[in-house]
């Protein structure tokens, strides 16, 4: 055994969910007994979740991988002095074929670097595109950023440059950056994985949006269920701040940009811009009436850049290595790369970021293994829960935009959560209005009423009541949340909803179901 040892081993949520504080302290108990002087590097995780709590060790500059770990594991490693031949040996990590077939923009530096590592930072390309953005016009930078055709990453897909270019021309004493980090869809963790993994990637990001269109201060509203990205990112705020690249005085550039992270409440509906903007100014969070927009009269009624995390961690490539690259990747006009998320029952789970236009198949199947239980996929739901639910047969759709809205679904933020052929998509249908009935904030009658009622419809179609009415009147129900609702809550809830009945409609049985009334208690 060597006298001093450098390890690499992941700290992300999802690592120390399955025991990577443990495998840490008993990397730190074996190194002192065998005499060792540990370097212990707490890093962003990889993405392969599926082999948290995940360890690299260098070795001739090549990261060499071992998961997934345990703390009874460790013991071999020390004996083995860590051994390509270990049980639990990966190999070298970017050779893997989930790394090697990925582009890697965003999210390069996660499991590589300490993320509050602000040397490491800046040796792997940190500030690049801030210094570009300090040095050029922020017409430049605006222009760059809508040449380079990067849309929203939260789920609208609205073109980001459009948006800027509006809060700059607007004339006002103050304007915003507000972040929304309210990531709230299920089977979502790309945000909570940049943040905990690379926090600087995103300020970087947003001081070069506030540059851009004129904002002295940034707020980031980040979902209180995420203590450690909480943790991580105002952590990583103080050290900017100390270094001179967040403040009055930003790389000595003689320009101010400040930044300060709000918590959330636990509301989905705060993950729609305007609802966020209400609880950001201390008000119940409900959805604003448009127009105004927010880019015009936003926070506190003053120009506002809202924007999603992978949004804004975008822009800093976007300006290092210019507009060109960025398009160069994707399709149509999906450009750039998505951190795709692969959630449910899959047998590799994780984060894969790559451009548009790979398909389906090939991300459930070829990257993620296909379903963890071995049958067949039956249903995959892309979008958050209100996206649609999609048949095996379609397997084969790009991910884009607008391949997407063709096949009357959304690509969302990117999460994919996939379903075998046990599941009961009817179900999956009453579920869908029963959470737009709990998260709906009220303001608007046809969310508030009318998901309930689409609830109550559903259940008895389940229940086998009069089917063909009832599905005809959660139909009519559709349509008013569609065309009624303020907002996306209400709005786009038929399309979980409608995409079942439609590809499942055999689940939607005419005879009544057995239901097991066996009170408990």
């Amino acid at each position: 055994m060597t006298e001093s040892l450098t390890l690499f081993l992941s700290r992300d949520a999802a690592a120390r969910s399955v025991g990577a504080d443990a495998v840490a302290q008993r990397l730190q108990q074996l190194a002192q007994q065998h005499g060792t002087t540990l370097d212990l590097v707490r890093t962003g995780s990889r993405g392969m979740l599926w082999l948290e709590p995940l360890m690299e060790i260098e070795r001739d500059g090549v990261r060499h991988g071992f998961g997934p770990l345990g703390p009874d594991d460790v013991e071999t490693l020390f004996e083995q002095d860590f051994a390509d031949d270990h049980p639990l040996a990966l190999g070298p990590v970017e050779a893997m074929s989930w790394m090697q077939a990925q582009t890697r923009l965003l999210y390069r530096r996660c499991g590589v670097i300490d993320p509050l590592d602000l040397d490491g930072f800046e040796r792997m390309g940190g500030l690049a595109g801030l210094r570009v953005a300090i040095a050029q016009s922020a017409t430049d930078t605006i222009e760059a950023v809508t040449a380079s055709g990067l849309r929203g990453r939260g789920g609208a897909g609205f073109p980001a440059g459009i948006k800027w270019k509006t809060a700059a021309e607007a004339p006002a004493d103050q304007k915003y950056i507000c972040c929304n980090a309210d990531e709230g869809d299920s089977g979502t963790f790309a945000d909570r994985m940049l943040i905990e993994g690379d926090p600087g990637l995103l300020i970087e990001g947003m001081v070069i949006a506030g540059l851009a269109v004129g904002a002295t201060q940034g707020f980031i509203y980040l979902r209180s269920e995420y203590p450690d990205a909480i943790a991580t990112m105002r952590a990583a705020i103080a050290a900017w701040e100390e270094r001179g690249w967040l403040g009055d005085d930003i790389l000595g550039s003689g320009k101010r940009f400040h930044l300060t992270l709000r918590r959330g409440a636990g509301s989905y509906v705060c993950g729609e811009e305007s609802a966020m903007l209400e609880s950001l100014e201390g008000k119940r969070g409900q959805v604003r009436v448009k127009p105004p927009i927010p880019a015009i009269s936003g926070l506190f009624g003053k120009p506002t850049i809202v924007n999603n995390v992978l949004t804004l961690a975008s822009v800093p490539d976007i300006l290092a290595h210019g507009a060109a690259a960025y398009q160069a990747l994707g399709n149509e006009r999906s450009r750039g790369t998505q951190a795709f998320q692969l959630a449910g029952n899959v047998k590799r789970g994780g984060l894969f970021e790559a451009p548009f236009g790979l398909s389906l198949r090939e991300l459930i199947e070829t990257h993620g293994g296909g379903t963890l239980t071995g049958r067949p996929i039956r249903a995959v739901q892309v979008g958050g829960p209100l996206g649609a639910y999609l048949p095996a047969s379609m397997l084969d759709l790009p991910l884009e935009y607008e391949a997407f809205a063709a096949a009357g679904a959304m690509l969302g933020h990117g999460g994919i959560v996939v379903f075998d052929d046990t599941v009961d998509m009817a179900r999956q249908a009453e579920f869908a209005m029963e959470f737009c009935a709990e998260e709906s904030c009220g303001k608007c009658t046809p969310c508030r009423i009318g998901s309930v009622r689409g609830a109550e419809t559903l259940a008895k179609v389940r229940r086998g009541e009069d089917v063909e009415a009832n599905l005809a009147l959660v139909e009519e129900l559709c349509t008013v949340l569609t065309d009624g609702s303020l907002c996306a809550m209400g709005g786009l809830t038929p399309m979980p909803v409608m995409s079942a009945i439609r590809h499942f409609r055999e689940d939607f049985k005419s005879e009544p179901l057995q239901v097991d009334e066996t009170v408990v208690g």
